[in-house]
Parts: C-alpha cells; sequence; structure tokens
C-alpha cells in the first residue's frame, strides 16, 4: 500500500541520562505512544541512536535477561581487554564500542493494525555501553498508511 504524499512521518526525540557500561532503559511504552499518536495503521516504526558506544535491541526486560546479556557481552568484548582503539585513542572504551556494533544502533519494527508487532515479552531497550554516564539520543519515527 502506497503511503499518502500529504502524510508525513510522525517522529519523535528521546534523550535519557545512562549509567556507564551497561546503564539500560526500556522505552517500549514511549515507542507503543508514538504509534497510537501516528494514526498509522500499516507500516514501520524505525528507531536510531546517535553514537557508538550505545545499542539498541529487543529483548525481554527483567534481570535475569539482562544479567545474561551482561554476562555473553563481557565474554565476547570484556572490560579491560587490548583494544587498538584504546592503545591508538589514548582511550579506555574500546570494549563500549565492539559492543554497539555486536547489537547495533538502529532497527525497524513493523505495525499492522495500529500495533508494534513485538512479541508477548520483546521490549525495545537502549543501552550504553561507554565508560561514562552518557546522555543517549534516540530518534524514533512511524511512517505509513
Amino acid at each position: 500500500m502506497p503511503i499518502p504524499e500529504n502524510r508525513p512521518a510522525t517522529h519523535a526525540h528521546w534523550s535519557f541520562r545512562l549509567e556507564s557500561r551497561f546503564g539500560h532503559r526500556n522505552i517500549t511504552p514511549e515507542l507503543k505512544k508514538l504509534v497510537t499518536e501516528s494514526r498509522v495503521r500499516d507500516g514501520l516504526a524505525v528507531v536510531w541512536l546517535a553514537g557508538t558506544t550505545g545499542a539498541v535491541t529487543t529483548m525481554e526486560y527483567e534481570s535475569g535477561a539482562l544479567d545474561d546479556l551482561r554476562r555473553a557481552l563481557e565474554t565476547l568484548a570484556p572490560v579491560g581487554a587490548a583494544y587498538e582503539h584504546d592503545r591508538r585513542q589514548g582511550d579506555d572504551n574500546g570494549f563500549s564500542h565492539v559492543r554497539s556494533a555486536l547489537l547495533k544502533t538502529d532497527m525497524s519494527i513493523p505495525v499492522l493494525g495500529g500495533e508494534l508487532q513485538l512479541g508477548t515479552w520483546q521490549q525495545v531497550v537502549v543501552f550504553n555501553f561507554d565508560s561514562k554516564p552518557r546522555e543517549r539520543a534516540v530518534v524514533a519515527m512511524v511512517v505509513g498508511a
């Protein structure tokens, strides 16, 4: 179904202060509200996180799943390991760049019948992996008809 030319995308900018190394926030309520306000019945919700040391993903947002993800990321990209980024930049956050690249900074979620097509326990979660607390900027957009 083509998008009507006179229907602009609905978008929002959110900013969240997140703790260092594994700060997180569930943005599903904000995203659902944006979809409702957009009045889009069928389309896409797109989420973009600005930066190279954070990520946006879907997961079951509960303490056990968060602990499991933290352990998995520590195995794949441990804090304190030798990273070329740290050596070349005189920095201490090489691990956070790797974690961001693994999880990604964007996603698209189908909207059908005016609702995000998320699974029962699936939430949209923003992470800060940087070695310092950060203000994380998120842009979300809903397009469709």
